[in-house]
């Protein structure tokens, strides 16, 4: 148990931008849940807490990586507006996938996803249904962002997201289906859908790119009801029924 220092603050601060994580090869995770959630799965660099947290909530598993932060202290370093009493640092894993795990199951696409949010709210989407592997465009948001890390509530430790180019990737699995939601496609509630392969969602202004697109296979609408006003879902809502119905397919065996 050591106390906060200036080093420890510029290197935690600096966690704010990719660049720094990239350099550092770590990132923060904020918060008694985020914490309690992600503490299994990843190695602590620092658990920064106060000493009232530590005192209440801290273990002897913790003891090694504390650094003591006064509450003024802690909001130097938070990147929330409203400060928590804990932040862990942990090292960016290595994260690698195999074969046969692309093709024994469901495996979703990002192309180009830009909002922390939806990016975190699909994370959650893939660990409720035991999706393990997201392959994302290298433009995508940064898993890493703390943004995405709270909104993931914890799934970012069991679900592991690859920044690949897409089309190598598609092109290397060409034997597998690639599903897309597309303003022209078929309406997907009147389609079998296999649950393996890939499935695709797109930028939340422009959809899938054309390049990606065209490696689709299936190419599926999400019919709305007439008249409605809305031009488009939210990429997260989208992704949500289009999972849910291939799941419902799966265990209906359509």
């Amino acid at each position: 148990m050591i106390d906060i220092n200036n080093g420890i603050i510029k290197t935690v601060r600096s966690l704010w931008a990719k660049r720094g994580r990239d350099a550092e090869g770590l990132f923060v995770a904020e918060g008694t849940k985020c914490v309690r959630d992600t503490w299994p799965a990843f190695e602590c660099q620092w658990l920064i807490a106060t000493r009232a947290w530590y005192d209440k909530m801290g273990t002897a598993e913790h003891y090694d990586k504390v650094v003591i932060t006064p509450k003024g202290q802690m909001a130097r370093i938070s990147q929330f507006d409203t400060p928590s009493d804990v932040m862990a640092v942990y090292h960016i894993p290595e994260r690698t996938f195999t074969d046969h795990e692309v093709r024994a199951g469901l495996n979703i696409v990002l192309d180009n996803i830009q909002d922390p949010g939806n990016l975190g709210t699909i994370m959650r989407l893939a660990d409720w249904y035991g999706i393990s592997n997201i392959f994302a465009s290298k433009g995508a948001v940064d898993v890493y962002n703390h943004k995405v890390v709270q909104a993931t509530m914890g799934a970012i430790a069991r679900v592991k997201v690859h920044y690949t180019d897409l089309e190598e990737l598609l092109e290397q699995y060409h034997d597998l289906p690639v599903l897309g939601t597309f303003l022209d496609g078929e309406n997907i509630y009147r389609q079998c859908l296999e649950p393996r392969g890939f499935v695709v969602f797109g930028n939340e202004g422009r959809g899938i790119g054309d390049k990606v697109g065209a490696l689709a296979t299936q190419r599926l609408l999400i019919p709305s009801a007439k008249g409605a006003g809305s031009e488009s879902l939210n990429v997260g809502v989208a992704a949500a029924i289009t999972i849910s119905e291939i799941m419902r397919q799966r265990f209906d065996k359509c």
